[in-house]
């Protein structure tokens, strides 16, 4: 197997799992959030921190943006609050946004949710800043061309791709153009769709993740055969796990099973509001995950985790294929479907 160097760290066969730490959008519009959750990172001794970038009139459609939706309070407060970072006004929300927002905080739709929650560049230079400061990596998955190039901006050493975006085929080609390392999530997605995805990405520094797309996960569905699937299709290429269980334990076995990376939403807190919360570790979890990650390195045996039984839940069967819950999830999320 050969392998993938991301910043300092090797990815690959003989070489420590490498662990992310996906923040997304779970800072909830807040810079002081996602600086706490980079510390919660730092703290379990990961090796990166994820973010998520989107153009949101580029991957959004108007009438989508206008939908009526509830959102938490909270999420607009931060929005403005970051309107005045550093002392300086810059535009979050769009302008009709904040004027009807200002009479009344309640009268929210979809768009404000999205605008809220999207990270531009102020932002990203404090995190990368911040990043720096605490002495680890970060990177995004971007969801659209011109994200690809934002975050092409930054000293990001790897471009992360979405889940929902393998079957963009421009956006894959942005993303490879941009000459750094590639990591592929492939939830939600057939193995013949993951070959079409790899044949525009080629296999040079490129990690692939198998992945369930459901948030959260159970374990009747987290199918890590499909790791050795993925490992026998494309041999020579990094193997790891993106996971959306609330637990640790198919995160552990991945390992077990050689992943290569281990990826995993994180939060303060699982009742925080946000749509992703609920399938994120919290800071003491993430801690041992991390520690059982390395034990597991040094020797563990697995068996000492976890039953023969729930191996067997959890390994699932020798089939890559579409879930049904993962499709409702890619009928939402899946913006681009060129294969």
């Amino acid at each position: 197997m050969r392998t993938v160097t991301v910043g300092t760290k090797r990815i690959g066969k003989g070489h420590p799992c490498f662990v992310v730490a996906e923040i997304g959008i779970n800072h909830n519009g807040s810079l002081e959030i996602a600086k706490e959750l980079i510390d919660v990172a730092v703290e379990a001794c990961c090796d990166a921190v994820k973010f998520q970038k989107r153009d949101i009139e580029v991957v959004y459609k108007p009438d989508e943006l206008a939908q009526p939706r509830k959102v938490d309070p909270s999420f607009i407060k931060h929005a403005i609050e970051r309107s005045k970072v550093n002392g300086r006004r810059h535009q979050v929300l769009p302008t009709e946004s904040l004027a009807r927002l200002m009479v009344d905080i309640n009268d929210t739709t979809n768009g404000d949710l999205k605008y809220a929650l999207e990270f531009g560049l102020t932002e990203f230079n404090i995190i990368e800043m911040y990043c720096r400061e605490r002495g680890i990596m970060w990177f995004a998955s971007a969801w659209d061309g011109l994200s690809a190039h934002f975050m092409n901006g930054f000293d990001v050493p790897c471009h992360k791709v979405a889940s929902a975006c393998l079957t963009h085929a421009d956006l894959l080609r942005r993303i490879r153009s941009n000459r750094k390392p590639v990591i592929l999530s492939t939830g939600g997605s057939t193995l013949e769709q993951v070959q079409k995805a790899v044949e525009i990405l080629g296999t040079k520094d490129l990690v692939i993740l198998h992945c369930v797309a459901n948030y959260p996960c159970v374990d009747e569905e987290v199918n890590l055969a499909v790791i050795n699937i993925l490992r026998e299709t494309f041999p020579g290429v990094p193997i790891g796990y993106s996971g959306h269980e609330q637990g640790l334990l198919p995160s552990l076995l991945a390992v077990s099973m050689g992943a290569s990376v281990v990826e995993r939403h994180i939060t303060l807190d699982r009742t925080m509001p946000g749509s992703d919360q609920k399938a994120s570790l919290e800071p003491d979890q993430l801690k041992e995950l991390v520690r059982t990650i390395r034990d597991i390195e040094a020797g563990r045996v697995i068996e000492s985790l976890m039953s023969p039984k729930d191996i067997e839940v959890i390994r699932g069967s020798w089939v890559k294929r579409v879930l049904p819950s993962e499709v409702t999830v890619m009928q939402k999320l899946r913006r681009v479907q060129d294969f």
